[in-house]
């Protein structure tokens, strides 16, 4: 077994205590047991529970990054990989944001660091709309569409159906490509 393999075994450890118990029963012991490692090979990848959420950090920043280059470089735009991305797209992927949110707000000793790459996370997609939006308050209302999508979906709230999800996706790339044609974009 690789260390990588190792490593993402861990993460995925901690994803499931977190989505179905919460942080506080994450344990580096509950977590090697989950993970089916030994205390001393967990301590060998993440020598503490704050390391292990700064890696699980980490994975999920990756994970942005792929939603980045696929806004910039595929057919679909930034607008609207933004807002599809926005929404989770499993109950897993729900329930695990809202964890790792949680774990963020009443964990104090994270690294300066990890809080910098989740805020980096969220800023890049502001700067990515407003390079790629000429209006810079169409820009910044996508931005807070979407965000306001992110967060009433993790919190559990009611959503509106997938027809008017697409919709209003639909609508906010029509009014960006509006505006960009007008600026002459």
């Amino acid at each position: 077994m690789t260390a990588s393999n190792t490593r993402d075994r861990i993460l995925d450890a901690l994803q499931d205590i977190l989505i179905s118990d919460g942080f506080s029963s994450v344990t580096l012991e509950a977590v090697a047991r989950e993970a089916s490692v030994s205390k001393g090979g967990l301590l060998y990848h993440f020598p503490s529970k704050v390391a292990m959420l700064a890696g699980l950090i980490d994975r999920l920043v990756e994970m942005a990054e792929e939603e980045f280059r696929e806004a910039v470089e595929g057919d679909e735009g930034v607008v609207r990989v933004f807002l599809r991305t926005s929404l989770p797209q499993s109950t897993e992927e729900r329930e695990l944001y809202w964890a790792v949110i949680a774990a963020l707000r009443t964990h104090d000793d994270l690294p300066e660091e990890a809080m910098a790459k989740v805020q980096g996370t969220f800023t890049r997609w502001g700067e990515m709309l407003h390079e790629a939006v000429a209006d810079p308050v169409l820009a910044e209302v996508i931005l807070r569409a979407g965000d306001g999508l992110y967060m009433s979906a993790i919190a559990g709230m009611p959503q509106p159906s997938p027809e008017m999800n697409q919709q209003m996706t639909d609508r906010l790339v029509e009014m960006a490509d509006a505006a960009n044609e007008q600026a002459g974009w």
